[in-house]
């Protein structure tokens, strides 16, 4: 007998999201199906105002769906209270925003580990080193982040949100507020931790070369799934985003 498919990451199905009414009604959202697989790191991209972000912050149980389901593994969002989601974010998604959200008391340990100390978990001292290492933090435990340079900062929040072992981490422009050179490294490091770990990470992002670092990226436009490419290249992306300038929300092959 064939082995059923692995559930998903996380996924939204026939996801709508709707804010105001009548005349000044906005539809981010207009009916998204996508799956986000495990060990994978997917980018998503398109046009100011297509719903990336409002899909990332529905996808995570930071914004309801006006319609439709979002789901983490086979949790449906809309089935929890609020302590229940706030539990599930807590446990289960990791988070990593343009800015860093550090605690500026905190060391670089105790920002990676604010998570866990919060839910009352107790800290796996072997994953914590092998995270510390994958991120190149080792001599930078004991400094507070405003002895660190933004890519440094950016580390230990990518640190801080792989640190509970969370079964996607959603990634909301995090090289956003880095020098190309600090982006690159991040951007690396998110990679490597997904494929060291088998974690899964989503990241919205407007920048072709950042989303040449996942491996697919999926394109938005009004609030619609348009298009995905997998191996994606710079260039390519770079080319697919200049089509939505022309006009153009579909390709040959791509999603309708």
């Amino acid at each position: 007998m064939t082995a059923p498919a692995p559930l998903p990451a996380a996924r939204v199905v026939e996801a709508v999201k709707v804010y105001g009414r009548g005349d000044t009604e906005v539809r981010a959202l207009d009916g998204v199906s996508v799956d986000f697989p495990a060990g994978h790191f997917t980018a998503v991209m398109g046009p100011s105002g297509s719903g990336k972000s409002t899909l990332m912050h529905c996808a995570a149980g930071l914004d309801t769906l006006t319609s439709g389901a979002a789901l983490v593994g086979d949790t449906d969002l809309s089935t929890l209270d609020d302590r229940r989601l706030t539990l599930l974010r807590r446990d289960r998604i990791g988070f990593v925003f343009q800015a860093f959200n550090l605690l500026p008391t905190l060391t670089v340990a105790e920002n990676i580990t604010l998570p866990l100390d919060l839910a009352g978990h107790a800290v796996d001292r072997d994953r914590f080193d092998r995270l510390v290492d994958t991120v190149g933090l080792r001599d930078r435990l004991h400094h507070r982040p405003g002895e660190l340079s933004g890519g440094q900062q950016q580390r230990v929040a990518v640190a801080r949100a792989f640190a509970g072992d969370p079964d996607v981490v959603f990634a909301d422009e995090p090289t956003g507020n880095l020098d190309s050179r600090s982006g690159e490294e991040v951007l690396r490091l998110l990679g490597r931790t997904v494929r060291d770990t088998g974690r899964t990470v989503v990241m919205v992002t407007h920048d072709p070369v950042a989303a040449a670092h996942a491996d697919e990226v999926i394109f938005l436009a009004d609030g619609r799934l348009v298009d995905r490419m997998t191996g994606p290249t710079a260039d390519r992306v770079l080319d697919r985003m200049k089509a939505f300038d022309t006009g153009a929300t579909t390709v040959p092959g791509g999603a309708p």
